[in-house]
Formats: structure tokens, sequence, C-alpha cells
């Protein structure tokens, strides 16, 4: 299972779109992320369950009904461990598979299944599990082997996250047709916008909510010369989002942790070195006012374009919220200057 966006056909498209009951994820405002292990021998089992054991961890563990004959007992060890059981593969024992793990089996993973079968498990309350994404995101499903829980649980928790079982997953909700569009505005819009600017991701940390792209100008109003190096910031939309949902301090704080991030990419990445100004063009100027940005204003038409920009990121994410000003400006402050108040 891949991220989203990639050769999506209409299969998939549908059980982006909720089919069958699919499930889609959780609230994306705190640390928790659903954990999937996929395994398909007793020896795979057995190998997970004593990972996530010397973890302190729970996880939904993905296997087909066939273990109900191979390690009857490992079943029975899961459940008691408090780890969730979901099927795969072949639909035909899943009354064995829940009678020998004395727990119900409410997902499956959808993938290879006929449409058939996710119809007949649908009629029996059990739905498909949400598509897991390529690296860890807040109330998204993120799938690791069983050889590598170890390494990776490791890094999530250093990282500030926190795995849990899909169905211990804050907010979980079923998948509808808004996910689908957001699907498809995210590869066509965002993915590609990111691409072309070649911008950096900074939100290693469960919190992050911070993107950079290194400039070869200076964008006006920027009192720089045109042809000076900058780097531009950008939001992780989701996340803020999800943070600002649970309380506007919180993403604030996330906010300034962030600045942090981009202080230490200016200092070690290659690409930002010749960077001689930090800038965005926001809505949210104010709060970088008090962080000690300088605030320029637009030009007439690019602040509406803009604001037409924030407009349609606001609905696609389904934020009712506000922002504080209705008019985007540009930030800005000088590398050295950005450096001594957020680097080390």
């Amino acid at each position: 299972m891949n991220d989203a966006g990639q050769g999506l056909n209409p299969r998939e498209a549908l059980l982006r779109a909720g089919a069958f009951g699919a499930w889609a994820g959780g609230h994306g405002g705190g640390p928790e992320v659903a954990l999937l292990v996929p395994v398909g021998t007793a020896a795979e089992l057995h190998l997970s369950l004593e990972a996530l054991k010397g973890q302190g961890m729970q996880a939904s563990l993905v296997l087909p009904t066939r273990l109900t004959q191979q390690a009857p007992e490992l079943l029975q060890e899961a459940t008691l461990a408090g780890h969730e059981l979901s099927g795969r593969g072949d639909p035909t024992g899943l009354a064995l598979l829940e009678a020998v793990a004395s727990q119900p089996v409410t997902t499956w993973d959808a993938r290879d299944l006929p449409w058939l079968a996710l119809k007949v498990l649908a009629e029996q309350g059990v739905s498909p599990l949400p598509r897991p994404v390529a690296r860890p995101e807040p109330g998204q499903t993120l799938e690791l082997q069983p050889s590598e829980l170890t390494t990776r649980l490791t890094a999530l928790r250093q990282s500030g996250y926190r795995p849990v079982p899909l169905r211990q997953l804050p907010g979980l909700r079923r998948a509808h047709g808004h996910d689908l569009a957001l699907l498809i505005y995210r590869g066509l819009v965002e993915d590609r916008f990111a691409r072309a600017l070649g911008v950096i991701d900074l939100t290693q940390r469960a919190d992050g909510v911070m993107r950079i792209a290194p400039l070869d100008h200076a964008p006006a109003p920027l009192p720089l010369a045109p042809g000076t190096p900058t780097a531009e910031l950008h939001l992780h939309s989701p996340r803020i989002v999800g943070l600002a949902s649970r309380g506007a301090l919180g993403a604030y704080r996330a906010y300034q942790r962030s600045l942090r991030d981009v202080a230490q990419a200016l200092e070690v990445m290659p690409e930002l070195q010749e960077a001689q100004a930090v800038f965005a063009v926001t809505l949210f100027h104010a709060p970088l006012a008090q962080s000690g940005f300088t605030l320029l204003e637009l030009p007439a038409a690019r602040a509406h374009w803009y604001a037409l920009g924030f407009r349609l990121i606001r609905l696609m994410y389904g934020t009712a919220r506000t922002p504080s000003e209705g008019k985007p400006k540009m930030a800005w402050m000088r590398r050295e200057a950005f450096l001594e108040r957020y680097g080390r």
C-alpha cells in the first residue's frame, strides 16, 4: 500500500470515497497514527508480537485466516495483549478466525479482493482498511513490516508519534466523497506545486508544520536585488488545520517550534546555504510580526489571487474557521536575524 494519488484506478477511487464502509482515518491534530502490521506466517506473527511487546505498543495485525490452523495460540496471545486483528486474503474463514482469536474482526485488507468478496464482507459488518500513507502522518494509517518494527517504532516515538491500533485512532471515521476530492486536489495541485518548486518537507516530527522552498531570486516586494537567493515558507495544510481544530494555542506553539526546524534546515541543507532571506505569503501575518518578521503589502492583483488560493485550501481541508486577517501579506526576515532568533 503506497501513498495517495499515484495510479488511482476506479476501484481504488470508490474505496477512497467510502464504498463498502471503507475507513478513512482519524483526527489530524494529535500524535496518534494507526499502525498496521501485515503478517503471513506464524513466524512473522511471533516476531511481531515480540517486537510490539518490547516497545510496549499495540497494533492492528493484518493476517490470513489460515493462521487459525497454523498458530491458534499466537492469535489468542495477540488478543490478550490488546492487539486488533484484521483480515487479509480469502475471507472464507472469517467466522473461524473470530472464534479462535476470541475477538470480532471488523476490518479487512481490500487489496486484490474481488468486488463480490468486499460486498460479502460488508454484509457481515467488515469494512475495508484505510489505505496507508508512505510516511507517518497524524491521524493516518502506517504499515510496517514485522522485520522493521523495532527500529521504526523507536524512530516514531522519538519523533513524537503514538502508534495505536486502528480502532483506537481518535476521531476514526468512514471515508466519503470529499476524501476522494481531496486526494485528487492534492495530486493535481499541491503535489505538482511542491515538485515544481522543489519544496523540502520539514515535518519529520509529529507536530511539525513547515515546508520550505529554495528560490534563486527575491520576488517582489522583498527589498532585495531580484537575483538574491531566498527561501519561501509553506505550511503543511492538513497538519495545521488539525492542530488548529484542537486549539489556536497548540497550533501557534507548533508553528513556533517549526520555525526552529527551518533554522536548522538553513544551517545544514546544501540547497539553502545561499538563501539570504526567509519569507512567507500568508493570512496569519500578525503572529509572524510578533515573531520578528517584517510585513510587506502585496500588489492588489497578487493579493487577490493569493486570497482565492487560501480560500480554496480552507474549502478542501474543511476548516470553517475564518482567518484573523482577510488580506494576505508578505512576511520576511533576513537570514542572519532569523538564525539568531531561531537557531541553536
